[in-house]
């Protein structure tokens, strides 16, 4: 439960509250369950608090400092959340439906289970975020960078992701059926038994990544860059392979667009 007495101070305003963290750099406010429904925290230095559960639907928390903040399973939903700092936070499985974080730093925050379905986080820092198993449905990811990060089981059925960077990237069982990649950049991504289907890859830079086992049925590569990738025993049934780099590529076994299985 929350702190009563941190949570008025907090209530009177972004302003209060700034001055008040200043003068007690010791103390780790706990706001943990506290209702700030629609509550007006733009630029608020919230960094170290303990927001679990909390309730921030439509939250105004633009610019608002939220590093290493505690916001596990904390209601997000629509919060507007651009260019917030997030970076190390706590969101395992925080509800961040609808969610804006247009250029926000969510760098080596823990995303794991985390719902961003319909969230907008376009050109936001995901850079070593454990992204494991949450769903970005329908979220748009446009230049957003999620190098070196943990998405493992992610869902990201019909997400944009134009442009974006998946640089070493962990997508090992993600699913990206239908997915909008276009000129997005996955140099060494790691996509082994992912679900790619029918998702558009045109002009990606998928150099060295990692196909082994993945399902890339009636998926559009036209243009991309996929040398030295590794698609052994991938199905590319029906995908789009025109003018692709296929240079040192490795297509053991994969199941190539005329439905033959390559040698």
């Amino acid at each position: 439960m929350a702190n009563l007495k941190h949570l008025a101070l907090l209530k009177q305003g972004a302003v209060s509250w700034l001055e008040w963290r200043k003068n007690n750099l010791e103390i780790e406010p706990d706001l943990s369950e506290a209702n700030l429904i629609k509550v007006n925290l733009r630029g608020a230095n919230l960094s170290g608090v303990n927001l679990s559960r909390a309730d921030l639907y439509q939250a105004k928390l633009i610019s608002a400092n939220l590093s290493n903040a505690n916001l596990s399973l904390a209601n997000l939903q629509a919060a507007e959340m651009i260019e917030a700092e997030l970076i190390a936070a706590n969101l395992i499985g925080t509800n961040l439906i609808d969610a804006k974080l247009i250029n926000a730093d969510l760098s080596s925050a823990n995303l794991m289970g985390a719902n961003l379905m319909g969230a907008n986080l376009k050109g936001a820092d995901l850079i070593e975020a454990n992204m494991r198993g949450a769903d970005f449905i329908n979220a748009n990811l446009m230049s957003a960078n999620l190098s070196n990060s943990f998405l493992n089981y992610a869902k990201f059925y019909e997400a944009e992701l134009i442009g974006a960077y998946f640089y070493k990237a962990d997508l090992f069982k993600a699913n990206l059926s239908n997915a909008h990649l276009g000129e997005a950049y996955l140099f060494g991504a790691n996509l082994s038994q992912a679900e790619l289907k029918k998702a558009d890859l045109r002009w990606t830079n998928l150099s060295k990544a990692n196909f082994t086992g993945a399902n890339l049925v009636g998926a559009n590569l036209r243009g991309a860059n996929l040398s030295k990738a590794n698609f052994t025993g991938a199905n590319l049934t029906d995908a789009n392979l025109d003018t692709v780099n296929l240079h040192k590529a490795n297509l053991e076994g994969a199941i190539m667009p005329d439905g033959t299985i390559h040698k």
